[in-house]
């Protein structure tokens, strides 16, 4: 079953960002090597939760975006689109990570969803 597996805050200001939730809530949070500007957050360890990352705001509607890891990217968008979800952004390579994309539900909420593909250019 498609679980929830990363969660991602976009920020005007992600040095703000950074530094508040480090501040708050005392996770690490170090920018990544990869080839876009993004943080990683590191909430902790041997507790129930999830990893997630922090990034520039990239649509004006996105806040705190949860993405749900799927085995099928192309499956799982026909699956939203048929009942009522839009796209918000369009299918995105992660060099060496895989494809993701957000979408907006039939409430509003923006969400995103990952088919993990070491392959994707």
């Amino acid at each position: 079953m498609p679980r929830v597996v990363h969660f991602e805050i976009n920020a005007d200001d992600p040095g703000r960002a950074s530094a508040f939730y480090s501040n708050v809530f005392g996770w690490k949070i170090q920018k990544w090597d990869g080839p876009m500007e993004y943080w990683l957050v590191d909430t902790g360890e041997g507790e129930m939760g999830i990893n997630g990352g922090l990034l520039k705001r990239s649509c004006p509607e996105a806040t705190t975006v949860n993405t749900v890891d799927v085995p099928s990217f192309d499956e799982y968008e026909k699956k939203i689109l048929a009942v009522g979800g839009t796209a918000v952004m369009p299918k995105t390579a992660i060099v060496g990570m895989g494809y993701m994309a957000y979408f907006k539900d039939t409430e509003g909420n923006i969400f995103g969803i990952m088919e993990m593909d070491e392959s994707a250019k």
